[in-house]
């Protein structure tokens, strides 16, 4: 849809009150998309609705992370991520991601859901915008992109290994002071 749209390097803000809202079917395409999402993505309900939530993807983000969310929501878990995100006019905005499967009353996952709010700016700062670089660096320094994505989820999680810490505790637990890792 809006994929070769020029990055302004604005950044764009929601209020710590808002939480940003969407839904989707299995293979990603929006089903839902609340008016927080609308009013910061810039889109309106018909341009998302049926499209696929990538849409919003920033070309800065770690596919790393992308792969660690969709293996974690595929097998019926919930994970909180830190995502950057871009908007229809190629500003930026940073959320705070609790993402959850939906099931049906047999226990299938029908789709997934998600809650995304304001980070703590030091985190990103500090944290999570160092070692995103670094694990992007290895993705676009790979001749081959499947290599790359390899690249960077293994130095994601020999990281978190060397740290002795899952990446969900890890995430969960940022702001401490022993949830600092070396990108």
């Amino acid at each position: 849809m809006t994929r070769n749209v020029r990055l302004t390097g604005v950044e764009k803000f929601f209020d710590d009150d808002q939480i940003i809202v969407s839904k989707t079917g299995l293979k990603g395409r929006l089903t839902y998309c609340n008016d927080i999402f609308l009013s910061i993505a810039g889109y309106s309900e018909d341009e998302c609705l049926g499209q696929q939530h990538s849409m919003i993807r920033h070309p800065d983000m770690p596919r790393c992370i992308f792969k660690l969310l969709w293996d974690t929501i595929q097998n019926g878990q919930e994970i909180f991520a830190y995502v950057l995100n871009r908007c229809k006019n190629g500003d930026h905005y940073w959320v705070y991601a609790h993402v959850t499967p939906s099931f049906d009353v047999s226990g299938n996952i029908i789709g997934y859901h998600s809650n995304r709010r304001v980070p703590d700016k030091a985190i990103l700062n500090e944290v999570i915008i160092p070692l995103y670089a670094s694990l992007k660096a290895e993705e676009d320094n790979a001749t081959d992109r499947k290599v790359g994505l390899q690249n960077s989820t293994e130095k994601l999680l020999d990281t978190l290994k060397r740290q002795g810490i899952e990446y969900d505790e890890w995430v969960l637990t940022l702001g401490r002071p022993q949830s600092k890792i070396a990108a």
